[in-house]
């Protein structure tokens, strides 16, 4: 509380604009101009070729370069995109999975190259691969090896980057693939338990650091259309988690339990036709998690259809943030060159 017994006021959330696109020059001109208009935190979107681990000059990589996310093959696409933006100061959510660990690799030997210690550094990476065998499809490697690499990425930044974010766990796009919110609940869970518990068996994190762990730990809902359910499933969320990290992993700091995530509404029941009716559908989903006591949403991410022929596979969004925000993918799990049946690539959706 602060003087007088008024409560002192949050701080203002990071305003984010989820961008990247052609080339990470112009990426940076991009980042610049927003940066220079009042946004106050980064958010990148690579390329499919980038997040599922193709150079730009691969031959699978043909006609999906830049076409929805920066392209980044090595440390000096890393430098021109972040170039004359002091790492230091910035917030920067990386929508990456798959190659999470090279991304952030990158990010903080540019850092470096700046003079900057990697543990100032405050971002995200979303680093939720297990999600992409149920959900997405861009995974690169089979289930245990893809879980190494999550790990791996989580111990580094317990010690040397300990303001980052090393993980989003995503149940958003569990729901857009066809889960209940029920099912989305249990297997974000799943997922997060199946994390935490590969971390531990690393034995790389002493247990009287691992709450350090858990309370990096955020992830990524949907809020869907269901009214009741929706308000029900944050409330169990956060209730749940308090119990899992308590009892299973024994924090018993209330803080590194708090339940942290971003939350994006339901795209599914969104329509281009009639788009002033997305407006009611979209305050409805956010009421319910608005609605739900303990579970705060601490992002809030809206997909703003244009009105153009193609505005539905190639949405806009507004994210104002200081959790991780997300990405769109690609609906195919094979990346593949255009042809004549696939004139625009593999179609996408949010990630």
């Amino acid at each position: 509380m602060a003087e007088h017994g008024k409560q002192e006021r949050d701080r203002p959330w990071i305003m984010r604009t989820y961008s990247g696109h052609s080339t990470a020059a112009a990426s940076n001109e991009l980042y610049r101009t927003n940066l220079a208009k009042g946004q106050t935190g980064l958010s990148v979107a690579f390329d499919l070729p980038t997040q599922t681990g193709y150079d730009a000059d691969d031959p699978l990589a043909r006609g999906e370069v830049g076409k929805v996310g920066v392209p980044v093959s090595h440390i000096g696409d890393m430098r021109a995109l972040f170039d004359g933006l002091p790492l230091d100061q910035m917030n920067t959510s990386m929508t990456i999975n798959a190659t999470a660990v090279w991304m952030l690799a990158l990010y903080v030997a540019v850092a470096e190259d700046q003079g900057v210690d990697p543990s100032v550094l405050r971002g995200t990476t979303q680093n939720d691969i297990i999600k992409e065998y149920l959900s997405r499809g861009t995974h690169i490697f089979p289930p245990a090896a893809s879980m190494r690499l999550i790990t791996d990425l989580i111990t580094y930044t317990v010690n040397e980057a300990p303001k980052w974010n090393p993980i989003n766990i995503c149940s958003y796009h569990l729901q857009e693939a066809g889960a209940t919110p029920t099912q989305e609940l249990a297997y974000a869970l799943v997922t997060a338990i199946g994390v935490l518990d590969a971390v531990k068996a690393t034995g790389r994190v002493p247990e009287s650091e691992f709450g350090k762990v858990v309370g990096r730990m955020s992830f990524f809902v949907n809020a869907g259309i269901r009214f009741v359910e929706e308000l029900c499933k944050m409330r169990a969320f956060v209730e749940l988690w308090d119990r899992i990290t308590q009892e299973r992993y024994g924090v018993t700091d209330p803080k590194q339990r708090r339940f942290r995530y971003g939350v994006q509404v339901n795209s599914l029941g969104l329509t281009e036709q009639q788009p002033e009716n997305n407006v009611i559908r979209i305050v409805l989903e956010m009421l319910a998690v608005t609605l739900s006591k303990d579970a705060r949403a601490r992002a809030i991410q809206l997909p703003a259809y244009g009105r153009s022929a193609r505005s539905k596979s190639s949405p806009t969004r507004a994210t104002f943030s200081n959790t991780p925000t997300c990405s769109r993918a690609a609906r195919s799990s094979k990346l593949r060159p255009n042809d004549s049946s696939t004139p625009h690539g593999p179609r996408c959706k949010k990630c």
